[in-house]
């Protein structure tokens, strides 16, 4: 019990440190950027790691397809897939910051999230 609170305490000294860290994690979410891309090229889709699209490039020969539906679902898949990479690039960063602080990854601090 007496361990658990020590941990505690020493957790609270270093709060400022933490805050400081997550602040720069946040930033970093903007600055990282992952791509995908389906139908061998045709759709290619960046997302960086707010989760947010940033740009979609449609080869010509996805153009000149005509086929609205398969156009859609490489749209689709490429965005899925760029989301997906974005998603565990957070994941390995905030993983980082997290240990370099002596957290467990994966730890949820209230207010910091």
């Amino acid at each position: 019990m007496f361990d658990n609170l020590r941990q505690f305490a020493g957790l609270m000294t270093q709060m400022p440190k933490i805050k400081a860290e997550m602040e720069r994690l946040e930033q970093r979410r903007g600055e990282i950027v992952a791509e995908g891309d389906a139908g061998a090229g045709m759709v290619k889709v960046r997302a960086n790691g707010r989760m947010e699209v940033q740009s979609c490039t449609l080869s010509d020969e996805a153009l000149r397809s005509g086929d609205k539906e398969l156009l859609e679902d490489l749209i689709r898949a490429a965005a899925n897939q760029a989301l997906e990479k974005a998603r565990q690039l957070m994941l390995e960063e905030t993983n980082k910051t997290m240990s370099a602080l002596g957290l467990p990854a994966g730890m949820n601090l209230p207010g910091l999230g």
